[in-house]
């Protein structure tokens, strides 16, 4: 026992002195490819800031490299690293968990921020996304990040877009002070089912993660309350908080996945989900499975992430439109469609009468569709050629609605509306980090 404690130490003297070894542009290369597994990095939401007054420096609006998207279309820039890939967790899908055979880097807190300025003033960036592994412990780790955010705030007056994970382990006083600095924070609740996340990441804990998120919402409802009486009272969190879910690493389902969603939604104000593709790793554990879901099914959850969020549809009509028997959303349709398909009696919907959450379930209207069917029908009734014009694909649309020249007698008698409505070919989605 003495022997091997011995060389663990060995060990890890060497492993930090190879990393001292390294350069900025090494460390740099090892932990922005990293970050990578981390989706949850849209900037959307945040307060708008700039330093047009030659008042600080940054600005959170503009455009530069593509990193993310606010609901405007504006393209957001982020530096986005982790400040260690080293971790004292050993969770199983993790590529940088303890027992993972992967090169190392640490950067210290004031390399990122000289990282973000130099980005910035060359306009590579006009913001920073930084997570971490955990060294040494929780509460450390968490002082460095928020300590960056710290210095870039208050040291550098940067006005740009900050997001940091944070950490549900951490002291409850570190988080908050995240908050205080970010415009985002994110906590990421891992896998959608306790099951999961006890099998696969034994040291982390579910109701301790979803204790952190709550801290966050009343923290931000607080501030917001407090802003509204006095204007001189802090920012928190402007942007809101998020999380990220891991698909494929598991046996949840797609219903699984989309009622966590939904409860995370309700219960902590959620300004977003992410989901995740698992990806396997490098000398992974024997309870990961060999291979990686296809993407498409990300894409369809994001899909029905959508519906919840802008369309008005329930968690349990979601679920409603996946395989009874699997519990999959179908990967050759989008869930609008297989819902509708399922559901063949709530339609036609007249397009000149139905209200907008009905029209909202029609297959190809979309929610600008819709807003102008209920614009143009105040003054005049609407033929099926004014809706064509309102779609990209007026076959898709035709078997679920009324116009007033139109109604789908025949095709609404059809058993199988299938090959009429579904995507002709198969679209192969291209892997995100092939190569």
């Amino acid at each position: 026992m003495a022997a091997r404690f011995a060389l663990d130490k060995l060990r890890e003297r060497t492993y930090i002195e190879r990393m001292a070894q390294l350069d900025t542009r090494q460390k740099l290369e090892i932990l922005a490819d990293a970050a990578k597994y981390d989706a949850s990095c849209a900037s959307s939401g945040t307060a708008k800031r700039n330093s047009k007054d030659g008042k600080g420096l940054g600005s959170t609006e503009g455009m530069g490299i593509c990193h993310a998207y606010a609901p405007d279309g504006r393209c957001i820039s982020l530096l986005k690293i982790l400040l260690t890939n080293s971790c004292i967790f050993d969770c199983h899908y993790c590529i940088n968990r303890k027992s993972s055979n992967v090169r190392r880097a640490r950067f210290t807190a004031q390399e990122v921020v000289n990282l973000t300025l130099s980005f910035y003033r060359r306009n590579y960036i006009e913001g920073l996304f930084l997570s971490s592994g955990i060294i040494h412990s929780s509460d450390y780790t968490m002082e460095q990040i928020v300590e960056v955010a710290r210095a870039l705030r208050e040291d550098h007056h940067f006005r740009g877009y900050i997001h940091l994970k944070t950490i549900p382990d951490a002291d409850p006083e570190l988080v908050h002070r995240a908050g205080l600095y970010a415009d985002r924070v994110s906590i990421n609740v891992e896998l959608p089912t306790a099951g999961g996340l006890k099998r696969l990441a034994p040291e982390k804990d579910g109701a301790r993660i979803e204790g952190a998120m709550r801290d966050m919402k009343s923290a931000i409802v607080d501030t917001t309350d407090a802003k509204k009486r006095y204007k001189s009272a802090p920012k928190f969190a402007p942007a809101g908080q998020s999380t990220q879910m891991i698909v494929g690493a598991d046996a949840a389902t797609d219903g699984d996945i989309v009622t966590k969603a939904s409860t995370l939604y309700d219960r902590f104000g959620l300004r977003r989900v992410y989901y995740s593709a698992f990806s396997p790793i490098p000398d992974a554990s024997a309870v990961l499975p060999l291979q990686r879901p296809p993407l498409m099914r990300e894409h369809r959850l994001y899909q029905s992430d959508w519906l919840m969020r802008f369309y008005g549809f329930l968690p349990a009509e979601v679920v409603a439109a996946t395989d009874a028997a699997t519990g999959m959303l179908p990967l050759d349709m989008d869930p609008k469609l297989a819902w509708a398909l399922k559901f063949r009696e709530r339609f036609p919907v007249d397009v000149n009468r139905a209200p907008r959450e009905l029209l909202w379930r029609v297959p190809g209207l979309g929610t600008k569709a819709v807003a102008s069917i209920l614009a143009a029908r105040r003054w005049r009734r609407l033929r099926l050629d004014d809706v064509a014009r309102l779609t990209v694909s007026i076959a898709r649309v035709r078997p679920f609605i009324v116009a007033e020249d139109w109604r789908p007698v025949v095709l609404a008698d059809r058993s199988d509306l299938t090959p009429l409505v579904a995507p002709k070919t198969k679209t192969q989605q291209l892997e995100l980090f092939a190569g």
